[in-house]
């Protein structure tokens, strides 16, 4: 299975630990963002931007972790227009208080986590094997 983690900078950490968590699982990731610099100038944006998109749509799934910026929302929205699975990973279920949620975060094509990585890992291989299993 093919996937892709949007996320902040501030996240950098949990998205190479959770990577390799998957990559580890037998998993595919599409791009991997942290390895790329802060842009610096539109070009560059437009680059990150294109190959963010693309690595969106060549994904069996999403992965969301919280916090998350506008970029990682946006990517999330993509993910949405495509019917992609996507998890929606929190430490402590923020994505859940009424008064920071997102309307989007309540969609059925969202499966939300809280907890740590190890139970994000287990719950999107446990998906997988679900959907294999299915034929989907």
């Amino acid at each position: 299975m093919q996937f892709y983690i949007g996320s902040s900078f501030a996240n950098i950490t949990n998205v190479r630990i959770l990577q390799h968590k998957l990559i580890d699982r037998g998993f595919t990731l599409t791009y991997d963002w942290t390895q790329n610099e802060r842009a610096t100038s539109k070009a560059a944006l437009q680059t990150i931007g294109h190959a963010e998109k693309q690595a969106i749509t060549l994904s069996d799934c999403v992965i969301i972790l919280l916090p998350a910026g506008k970029g990682s929302h946006i990517e999330l929205g993509i993910a949405l227009g495509q019917d992609k699975p996507i998890f929606l990973h929190c430490v402590d279920q923020t994505y859940d208080r009424f008064e920071t949620t997102s309307t989007f975060y309540h969609l059925p094509e969202i499966i939300p986590c809280s907890g740590t990585l190890e139970e994000l890992t287990e719950l999107i291989v446990h998906h997988h094997q679900q959907m294999f299993t299915r034929g989907l």
